[in-house]
């Protein structure tokens, strides 16, 4: 993937003030998250199929986004 993304906020960051606020970015064959709070940071990358077992493990472990913001610490 090469930058500049087209970034966007994730429908799963929860509501309110956006406090918990993941932005994606995708491509054909890739898609990017990063944390909106932070998008100067690292950025994880995945091929298309590699994203949705991703999140699906994540939905298993945290069941709010508010659980995951509390993993990112």
């Amino acid at each position: 993937m090469t930058t500049p993304y087209a970034w966007r906020k994730s429908s799963h960051s929860g509501e309110g003030d956006g406090n918990s606020c993941v932005e994606v970015a995708t491509t054909p064959t890739h898609i990017a998250v990063r944390d909106s709070k932070a998008p100067a940071r690292a950025t994880l990358t995945f091929t298309a199929e590699a994203y949705t077992p991703f999140v699906d493990a994540l939905a298993q472990r945290y069941s709010t986004v508010t659980d995951f913001a509390k993993l990112r610490g």
